[in-house]
Protein backbone atom coordinates (compact mmCIF):
# COMPACT_ATOMS: atom_id res chain seq x y z
CA UNK A 1 0.00 0.00 0.00
CA UNK A 2 1.26 3.46 -0.89
CA UNK A 3 2.10 5.53 2.17
CA UNK A 4 -0.57 8.16 2.70
CA UNK A 5 0.64 11.74 2.97
CA UNK A 6 -0.29 13.42 6.22
CA UNK A 7 -2.43 16.57 6.07
CA UNK A 8 -0.54 19.83 6.41
CA UNK A 9 -0.61 21.84 9.65
CA UNK A 10 -2.65 24.53 7.87
CA UNK A 11 -5.25 21.96 6.72
CA UNK A 12 -5.58 20.51 10.21
CA UNK A 13 -5.89 23.90 11.89
CA UNK A 14 -8.42 25.10 9.31
CA UNK A 15 -10.66 22.04 9.81
CA UNK A 16 -10.49 22.29 13.61
CA UNK A 17 -11.17 26.04 13.57
CA UNK A 18 -14.25 25.46 11.41
CA UNK A 19 -15.49 22.64 13.65
CA UNK A 20 -15.15 24.84 16.72
CA UNK A 21 -17.58 27.20 14.99
CA UNK A 22 -19.92 24.26 14.19
CA UNK A 23 -19.00 24.42 10.51
CA UNK A 24 -17.38 22.05 8.04
CA UNK A 25 -15.23 22.61 4.99
CA UNK A 26 -17.92 21.32 2.61
CA UNK A 27 -20.60 23.60 4.11
CA UNK A 28 -22.44 20.96 6.13
CA UNK A 29 -23.37 21.15 9.78
CA UNK A 30 -21.48 18.82 12.11
CA UNK A 31 -24.42 16.37 12.29
CA UNK A 32 -25.33 16.52 8.59
CA UNK A 33 -24.71 13.64 6.19
CA UNK A 34 -23.96 14.13 2.52
CA UNK A 35 -26.61 13.64 -0.16
CA UNK A 36 -27.40 10.00 -0.94
CA UNK A 37 -28.05 8.78 -4.48
CA UNK A 38 -29.30 5.26 -5.28
CA UNK A 39 -29.08 3.96 -8.84
CA UNK A 40 -30.17 0.44 -9.80
CA UNK A 41 -28.70 -1.60 -12.64
CA UNK A 42 -30.53 -3.58 -15.30
CA UNK A 43 -30.40 -6.84 -13.36
CA UNK A 44 -31.79 -7.50 -9.91
CA UNK A 45 -29.23 -7.03 -7.16
CA UNK A 46 -27.13 -4.42 -8.98
CA UNK A 47 -26.91 -1.01 -7.34
CA UNK A 48 -24.56 1.95 -7.23
CA UNK A 49 -24.59 4.15 -4.14
CA UNK A 50 -23.16 7.64 -4.08
CA UNK A 51 -22.66 9.37 -0.73
CA UNK A 52 -21.39 12.83 -1.55
CA UNK A 53 -18.45 12.01 -3.81
CA UNK A 54 -17.88 8.53 -2.35
CA UNK A 55 -19.18 5.80 -4.66
CA UNK A 56 -19.64 2.07 -4.10
CA UNK A 57 -21.17 -0.47 -6.49
CA UNK A 58 -22.73 -3.70 -5.20
CA UNK A 59 -23.72 -6.82 -7.09
CA UNK A 60 -25.54 -9.80 -5.58
CA UNK A 61 -25.41 -13.26 -7.13
CA UNK A 62 -26.65 -16.70 -6.10
CA UNK A 63 -25.60 -20.28 -6.72
CA UNK A 64 -26.48 -23.67 -5.23
CA UNK A 65 -23.92 -25.13 -2.83
CA UNK A 66 -23.67 -27.75 -0.09
CA UNK A 67 -24.39 -26.26 3.35
CA UNK A 68 -21.77 -26.01 6.05
CA UNK A 69 -21.58 -29.11 8.22
CA UNK A 70 -22.45 -27.21 11.40
CA UNK A 71 -25.44 -25.46 9.76
CA UNK A 72 -27.14 -28.01 7.48
CA UNK A 73 -30.41 -26.07 7.21
CA UNK A 74 -28.96 -22.60 6.57
CA UNK A 75 -27.88 -20.92 3.37
CA UNK A 76 -24.60 -19.06 3.03
CA UNK A 77 -24.16 -15.27 2.94
CA UNK A 78 -20.77 -14.17 1.68
CA UNK A 79 -19.28 -10.68 1.27
CA UNK A 80 -16.39 -9.78 -0.99
CA UNK A 81 -14.81 -6.31 -1.04
CA UNK A 82 -12.51 -4.85 -3.65
CA UNK A 83 -10.82 -1.47 -3.31
CA UNK A 84 -8.73 -0.57 -6.33
CA UNK A 85 -6.35 2.35 -6.99
CA UNK A 86 -9.22 3.78 -9.09
CA UNK A 87 -10.98 4.76 -5.87
CA UNK A 88 -7.90 6.30 -4.27
CA UNK A 89 -4.21 6.20 -5.26
CA UNK A 90 -3.23 5.20 -1.71
CA UNK A 91 -4.69 1.71 -2.29
CA UNK A 92 -2.58 -1.03 -3.84
CA UNK A 93 -4.25 -3.54 -6.17
CA UNK A 94 -1.83 -6.28 -5.14
CA UNK A 95 -2.93 -6.76 -1.54
CA UNK A 96 -5.71 -5.99 0.93
CA UNK A 97 -5.10 -2.94 3.08
CA UNK A 98 -5.95 -2.69 6.77
CA UNK A 99 -8.80 -0.33 5.91
CA UNK A 100 -10.32 -2.85 3.49
CA UNK A 101 -10.12 -5.64 6.08
CA UNK A 102 -11.76 -3.39 8.68
CA UNK A 103 -14.56 -2.42 6.29
CA UNK A 104 -15.20 -6.10 5.47
CA UNK A 105 -15.45 -6.99 9.14
CA UNK A 106 -17.88 -4.16 9.90
CA UNK A 107 -20.13 -5.11 6.96
CA UNK A 108 -19.97 -8.75 8.03
CA UNK A 109 -20.99 -7.90 11.61
CA UNK A 110 -23.69 -5.48 10.48
CA UNK A 111 -25.45 -7.75 8.01
CA UNK A 112 -24.62 -11.38 8.61
CA UNK A 113 -24.13 -11.59 12.37
CA UNK A 114 -27.13 -9.36 13.04
CA UNK A 115 -29.28 -11.93 11.21
CA UNK A 116 -30.64 -9.28 8.86
CA UNK A 117 -31.05 -11.92 6.15
CA UNK A 118 -33.11 -15.07 6.79
CA UNK A 119 -30.48 -17.70 5.94
CA UNK A 120 -32.80 -20.58 6.86
CA UNK A 121 -35.06 -19.43 4.03
CA UNK A 122 -32.16 -20.14 1.65
CA UNK A 123 -32.25 -23.88 2.37
CA UNK A 124 -33.39 -26.06 -0.57
CA UNK A 125 -32.73 -29.58 0.75
CA UNK A 126 -31.45 -29.86 4.33
CA UNK A 127 -27.86 -31.07 4.46
CA UNK A 128 -27.67 -31.27 0.67
CA UNK A 129 -28.44 -28.06 -1.19
CA UNK A 130 -28.68 -24.42 -0.13
CA UNK A 131 -28.36 -21.05 -1.81
CA UNK A 132 -25.06 -19.23 -1.44
CA UNK A 133 -25.69 -15.50 -1.70
CA UNK A 134 -22.60 -13.53 -2.65
CA UNK A 135 -22.34 -9.75 -2.33
CA UNK A 136 -19.50 -8.14 -4.29
CA UNK A 137 -18.66 -4.58 -3.22
CA UNK A 138 -16.54 -2.47 -5.58
CA UNK A 139 -15.25 0.86 -4.27
CA UNK A 140 -15.22 3.32 -7.14
CA UNK A 141 -14.48 6.72 -5.53
CA UNK A 142 -13.13 7.41 -2.06
CA UNK A 143 -13.96 10.77 -0.51
CA UNK A 144 -14.34 9.45 3.02
CA UNK A 145 -16.68 7.16 4.94
CA UNK A 146 -16.43 4.06 2.79
CA UNK A 147 -18.06 1.99 5.54
CA UNK A 148 -21.46 3.73 5.51
CA UNK A 149 -21.57 3.83 1.72
CA UNK A 150 -20.66 0.13 1.45
CA UNK A 151 -23.21 -0.84 4.11
CA UNK A 152 -26.00 1.00 2.30
CA UNK A 153 -24.93 -0.55 -1.01
CA UNK A 154 -24.92 -4.08 0.45
CA UNK A 155 -28.35 -3.99 2.15
CA UNK A 156 -29.95 -2.14 -0.79
CA UNK A 157 -28.60 -4.69 -3.28
CA UNK A 158 -29.79 -7.58 -1.09
CA UNK A 159 -33.26 -6.00 -0.80
CA UNK A 160 -33.37 -5.52 -4.57
CA UNK A 161 -32.08 -9.00 -5.46
CA UNK A 162 -34.29 -11.84 -6.71
CA UNK A 163 -33.15 -15.47 -6.81
CA UNK A 164 -34.54 -18.10 -9.20
CA UNK A 165 -37.57 -20.04 -7.96
CA UNK A 166 -37.06 -23.67 -6.98
CA UNK A 167 -39.34 -26.74 -7.02
CA UNK A 168 -38.45 -29.77 -4.92
CA UNK A 169 -40.22 -33.08 -5.64
CA UNK A 170 -38.77 -35.92 -3.61
CA UNK A 171 -35.03 -35.77 -4.24
CA UNK A 172 -35.40 -33.93 -7.55
CA UNK A 173 -34.62 -30.22 -7.46
CA UNK A 174 -35.67 -27.97 -10.36
CA UNK A 175 -34.30 -24.43 -10.62
CA UNK A 176 -36.58 -22.39 -12.84
CA UNK A 177 -35.03 -19.81 -15.19
CA UNK A 178 -36.08 -16.22 -14.49
CA UNK A 179 -37.74 -15.92 -17.91
CA UNK A 180 -40.01 -18.91 -17.12
CA UNK A 181 -41.03 -18.16 -13.56
CA UNK A 182 -40.95 -15.00 -11.46
CA UNK A 183 -37.82 -14.82 -9.31
CA UNK A 184 -38.12 -14.75 -5.52
CA UNK A 185 -36.94 -11.92 -3.21
CA UNK A 186 -34.79 -12.68 -0.19
CA UNK A 187 -36.42 -12.70 3.22
CA UNK A 188 -35.01 -9.71 5.10
CA UNK A 189 -35.75 -9.35 8.82
CA UNK A 190 -34.54 -5.77 9.20
CA UNK A 191 -32.41 -3.13 7.46
CA UNK A 192 -29.21 -2.36 9.38
CA UNK A 193 -27.60 0.98 8.53
CA UNK A 194 -24.05 2.02 9.43
CA UNK A 195 -23.53 5.54 10.79
CA UNK A 196 -19.90 6.62 11.23
CA UNK A 197 -18.52 9.36 13.46
CA UNK A 198 -15.12 11.06 13.55
CA UNK A 199 -13.77 12.66 16.72
CA UNK A 200 -11.43 15.64 17.13
CA UNK A 201 -9.90 17.70 19.92
CA UNK A 202 -9.64 14.77 22.37
CA UNK A 203 -13.23 13.78 21.69
CA UNK A 204 -14.79 17.17 22.43
CA UNK A 205 -15.76 17.62 18.77
CA UNK A 206 -17.47 15.09 16.55
CA UNK A 207 -18.89 14.93 13.02
CA UNK A 208 -21.17 12.49 11.23
CA UNK A 209 -20.24 11.06 7.82
CA UNK A 210 -16.60 12.31 7.71
CA UNK A 211 -14.97 13.25 4.40
CA UNK A 212 -11.57 11.97 3.29
CA UNK A 213 -9.84 15.11 4.56
CA UNK A 214 -11.64 14.91 7.93
CA UNK A 215 -10.63 11.26 8.27
CA UNK A 216 -6.97 12.22 7.88
CA UNK A 217 -7.21 14.77 10.71
CA UNK A 218 -9.42 12.81 13.13
CA UNK A 219 -8.20 11.53 16.50
CA UNK A 220 -10.66 8.65 16.63
CA UNK A 221 -13.74 7.15 14.99
CA UNK A 222 -16.69 4.91 15.67
CA UNK A 223 -19.36 3.18 13.59
CA UNK A 224 -22.78 2.37 15.02
CA UNK A 225 -24.99 -0.03 13.06
CA UNK A 226 -28.65 0.33 13.93
CA UNK A 227 -32.11 -0.33 12.51
CA UNK A 228 -35.35 1.64 12.76
CA UNK A 229 -36.45 -0.56 15.68
CA UNK A 230 -33.77 1.17 17.80
CA UNK A 231 -31.71 -2.03 17.94
CA UNK A 232 -27.93 -1.60 17.88
CA UNK A 233 -26.76 -4.39 15.57
CA UNK A 234 -23.03 -3.69 15.86
CA UNK A 235 -20.62 -1.14 17.24
CA UNK A 236 -17.09 -0.77 15.94
CA UNK A 237 -14.36 1.37 17.45
CA UNK A 238 -10.87 0.43 16.31
CA UNK A 239 -8.50 2.37 18.56
CA UNK A 240 -8.25 6.13 18.80
CA UNK A 241 -9.19 8.29 21.77
CA UNK A 242 -11.44 6.85 24.53
CA UNK A 243 -15.05 8.00 24.72
CA UNK A 244 -17.23 8.87 27.69
CA UNK A 245 -20.56 7.09 28.18
CA UNK A 246 -22.58 10.26 27.54
CA UNK A 247 -20.74 10.72 24.23
CA UNK A 248 -21.70 7.20 23.21
CA UNK A 249 -25.32 7.85 24.16
CA UNK A 250 -25.36 11.08 22.13
CA UNK A 251 -23.96 9.27 19.10
CA UNK A 252 -26.62 6.55 19.34
CA UNK A 253 -29.38 9.19 19.39
CA UNK A 254 -27.90 10.90 16.32
CA UNK A 255 -27.51 7.53 14.60
CA UNK A 256 -31.20 6.66 15.05
CA UNK A 257 -32.26 9.85 13.25
CA UNK A 258 -29.87 9.15 10.35
CA UNK A 259 -30.90 5.48 10.18
CA UNK A 260 -34.58 6.42 9.93
CA UNK A 261 -33.91 8.90 7.11
CA UNK A 262 -31.69 6.49 5.16
CA UNK A 263 -34.07 3.55 5.55
CA UNK A 264 -36.96 5.64 4.20
CA UNK A 265 -34.86 6.70 1.22
CA UNK A 266 -33.86 3.10 0.45
CA UNK A 267 -37.45 1.85 0.67
CA UNK A 268 -38.68 4.69 -1.54
CA UNK A 269 -36.00 3.93 -4.15
CA UNK A 270 -36.91 0.22 -4.12
CA UNK A 271 -40.61 1.01 -4.58
CA UNK A 272 -39.87 3.41 -7.45
CA UNK A 273 -37.70 0.81 -9.20
CA UNK A 274 -40.34 -1.90 -8.69
CA UNK A 275 -43.02 0.33 -10.23
CA UNK A 276 -40.74 1.22 -13.16
CA UNK A 277 -39.99 -2.46 -13.89
CA UNK A 278 -43.66 -3.37 -13.65
CA UNK A 279 -44.58 -0.57 -16.03
CA UNK A 280 -41.84 -1.63 -18.46
CA UNK A 281 -42.98 -5.25 -18.28
CA UNK A 282 -46.60 -4.28 -18.94
CA UNK A 283 -45.53 -2.11 -21.86
CA UNK A 284 -43.54 -4.98 -23.37
CA UNK A 285 -46.65 -7.15 -23.35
Amino acid sequence: MVKEAKPSINESEFILAALNEKRRVDGRGIYDVRSLQINFGTDYGQVEIQLGRTRVAAKVSAKVERPRNDKPTEGILFFNTEISPMACPTFDSGSRSEEEVLISRIIEKSLRRSRAIDTEGLCIVAGEKVWEIRVDLHFLDHDGNLVDCAGIAAITALSHFRRPDVTVVGEEVTIHPIDQRNPVPLSIHHIPICVSFAFFDEGQLLVVDPTYLEERVKKGDMTITMNIHKEICALSKAGGIPLELDQLHRCSQIALIKVTETTEQIQKALETDKAARKSKSSGAK
